[in-house]
């Protein structure tokens, strides 16, 4: 007979009834773990290292992509390739060539790293940048691209990118099966930049007595006097660009301001777009929630400027702003004076201008164009926080054109005749 303690054993039904239990509340449970795997919710301690693993497997890697570039004089035309390369994967990394590679290659930059470096970072389109980038893409820099950055693709314009020895500069990466190709924006280069303001230096030392109408319209309207295929001088356009709206809405954010929103208004001609320009831009959107750039024609730009500006055209201006991370919208063909009906109509809160501009005695001017936002309390003069404007640009670039017609000189007398000294590419310089 069984003692007091004893158990009795269970029945087979009772059986029967605790393994359906089980059953069904493992069942329950693994569902569960299943639903979180699913939903991508922690599974806790108990899942082990092999859940975490299948989670980040799950989830899918960005695509980085790598352009690179000298961005010397940085133009609306640098900015559509980065857009371009930016459309081929989800992130966009960008190698800014350092000087003294730049030196080797091609010649003394105009603008120096850290202005191009300012330039490159406000590009909207751009996600990371790595200064001292190689102008050759070498087998070393390619590793840490990979291992480093994670870079999935490099991708470069379809213009032939050739070293000094004549090999191409993206041969590696092409060999690698890691090169893409994007399409160079026609109807501009830093070539034809330079050449429009070297000819706006050489025609303003020619002498008083010459027909200056000629001049006047030079970059006032894009014109040379230079005769083309049997025309007359006054037809032949010095910019190719030509605006279309598509071009216009692939550089515009698309967006507009909230119903509260403060809005920044600042105007100018952003002539050659340089870090000057972005660092006031810059300042300026931090003062609000929606920065309003307003560009001005190409006549008052002549009229206030001289003849001989602006250098780049209204269009052309306009989309190098429209590029800028910190503007949101422009107006094209801004009116010199801001009037009271244009701040109710774009409904401004602040009118700004910085300390550093090539004309600022526009307060000692009767016709002071900031008159009426001045008179309504809404004015600010912000410090500019770098001392760079068009001017200071093309200064740059009559140095070192003299400085490259010097070594040329230099170069012709040391080279004996019939020589085969290489000689600097004259375009490279740029």
């Amino acid at each position: 007979m069984a003692g007091p303690d004893a158990v009795s054993a269970p029945e087979p039904q009772s059986k029967a009834r605790v393994l359906a239990a089980l059953l069904v509340g493992g069942a329950v449970v693994g569902a569960s773990l299943l639903g979180l795997y699913l939903t991508g919710a922690p599974l806790g301690i108990g899942a082990g290292l092999g859940g975490c693993r299948r989670r980040r497997r799950g989830k899918k890697r960005p695509v980085r992509v790598y352009m690179d570039g000298c961005f010397d004089m940085m133009h609306y035309g640098h900015c559509n390739a980065l857009r371009q390369a930016r459309a081929l994967g989800d992130q966009l990394v960008v190698g800014v060539v350092s000087d003294a590679e730049i030196v080797v290659n091609k010649g003394p930059p105009v603008t120096p790293l850290n202005e191009r470096m300012i330039m490159v970072n406000a590009v909207k389109w751009v996600d990371e940048v790595i200064p001292d980038a190689p102008y050759a893409i070498t087998e070393e820099f390619m590793k840490k691209l990979f291992d480093e950055y994670h870079i999935d693709y490099i991708i470069h314009g379809d213009d032939p990118c050739v070293l000094p020895d004549g090999t191409d500069a993206y041969a590696l990466a092409k060999k690698a099966g890691k090169y893409k190709q994007i399409k160079r924006t026609e109807g501009v280069s830093s070539t034809d930049i330079v050449g429009r303001m070297l000819l706006c230096v050489r025609e303003r030392t020619i002498s008083d007595t010459q027909n200056h109408s000629t001049l006047q319209r030079q970059f006032s309207h894009g014109r040379s006097p230079k005769v083309e295929d049997g025309g007359s001088g006054a037809g032949t356009r010095i910019s190719h660009f030509l605006p279309t709206s598509r071009r216009i809405v692939q550089f515009s954010n698309g967006i507009s301001p909230g119903p509260d929103a403060r809005i920044i208004y600042i105007d100018g001609a952003f002539d050659l777009f340089h870090a000057g320009h972005v660092e006031i831009l810059r300042v300026a959107r931090a003062l609000g929630d929606f920065l309003l750039v307003g560009i001005h024609t190409d006549q008052t730009v002549s009229a206030k400027r001289g003849a001989h500006r602006p250098i780049m055209n209204l269009h052309e201006r306009s989309l190098s702003v429209l590029a800028c991370r910190y503007v949101d919208e422009v107006i094209i063909g801004a009116p010199w004076e801001v009037s009271r009906d244009m701040i109710t109509t774009f409904d401004i809160s602040l009118v700004v201008h910085g300390t550093i501009a090539e004309n600022n005695d526009f307060q000692k001017d009767e016709g002071n164009p900031y008159a009426v936002p001045i008179s309504m309390g809404i004015f600010k003069v912000l410090e500019s926080p770098l001392d760079i404007t068009t001017t200071t640009i093309i200064r740059r670039i009559v140095a070192n054109h003299e400085a490259f017609q010097v070594l040329e000189t230099t170069r012709s007398e040391d080279c004996h005749p019939g020589c085969s000294m290489d000689q600097p590419n004259k375009s490279n310089l740029h």
